[in-house]
């Protein structure tokens, strides 16, 4: 089976720690091109900007898009009206209404368009979701704390409007929340933290309902913590608890351990992007999105001390 031919664009640290390594691994995919300011892969022609990737590569079906969500819409437009299948990096985009647009985009150009959610690709995402369809919810508790330095250095774009703050690890919790999930959500209240000096926010606190109005599900995101890192989602049930960790790598069910399989995500997302390429389908689910779009609309807006990298 000939491979499919595809171009990271943006090659920042997530294409170096997990787009680049996935796509040599996967036979179904061949790295043909770059583009990016100032990043580069070795041995892989690069080129400045998406334009120009695109008048130069003749032969490319795909391009992952790796840029921070605020100049991705213009970059998926691009690649899209080129007859490209697009796969978009979380967050899909810095609005809901680009999205669509996006949608509209693909659906007129016959190709696939991707909208990932990394963390649902987890190993014991799915083992979650098929024993939690078969129980009764009693409550959701969310914790994912993690150090920003750590994570993003120096990544000044992830501060500014747009950048999602807390929000783009925390985008990922919500985006097992709603995949585990057997009933929808909706926020009823949210808390969020904004240093005196940044635009968006370091923590966060949220609540969410279930369709009868009852608070199933709380959350906190916080990018302060230091030493060990917490990635939880804990869910009491009718018939005992269950416990993902490591933002879902690991899976315990009533005590006991069920998966503990590592990193296999972005394995997991490269065969969804192969599948929806060969159906002729896309995949643009905004949950996740809507949810923090509602913190920031909903939420209250409360203040801290100044934070510098």
């Amino acid at each position: 089976m000939t491979p499919i031919r595809i171009a990271i664009v943006g090659v920042g640290k997530i294409a170096r720690d997990q787009h680049v390594p996935t796509i040599a691994r996967d036979a179904g995919f061949e790295l043909v091109a770059t583009a990016s300011r100032h990043g580069s892969v070795e041995g892989v022609p690069g080129f400045p900007d998406i334009e120009t990737l695109l008048d130069s590569v003749g032969k490319l079906d795909a391009v992952a898009l790796c840029m921070p969500p605020g100049p991705r819409h213009a970059a998926a437009l691009k690649a899209l009206s080129a007859g490209k299948h697009v796969l978009l990096e979380k967050p899909p985009g810095a609005t809901l209404s680009e999205l669509d647009d996006l949608v509209a985009a693909a659906t007129a150009s016959k190709v696939s368009l991707f909208a990932t959610w990394h963390s649902r690709h987890a190993a014991g995402v799915a083992a979650a979701k098929d024993w939690l369809a078969h129980r009764s919810i009693r409550s959701m508790r969310v914790d994912w704390k993690e150090d920003v330095r750590r994570w993003h250095p120096g990544q000044a774009w992830i501060w500014e409007p747009g950048g999602f703050g807390v929000f783009d690890p925390g985008i990922n919790a919500l985006s097992i929340v709603t995949e585990i999930l057997p009933m929808p959500i909706y926020l009823t209240s949210a808390t969020l933290l904004f240093p005196k000096n940044r635009a968006q926010p370091i923590a966060a606190d949220l609540t969410f309902a279930d369709a009868a109005g009852a608070d199933r599900v709380t959350a906190t995101f916080d990018w302060r913590q230091t030493g060990p890192q917490t990635w939880d989602i804990r869910v009491a049930t009718d018939e005992g608890e269950l416990l993902l960790q490591s933002g879902g790598a690991k899976l315990f069910i009533k005590g006991e351990a069920v998966v503990n399989e590592g990193d296999v995500e972005y394995a997991g997302v490269y065969r969804r992007f192969a599948g929806l390429i060969a159906a002729g389908k896309s995949d643009v689910d905004l949950r996740p999105l809507r949810h923090v779009a509602d913190a920031f609309m909903a939420g209250r807006h409360d203040f801290t001390d100044a934070f510098e990298d």
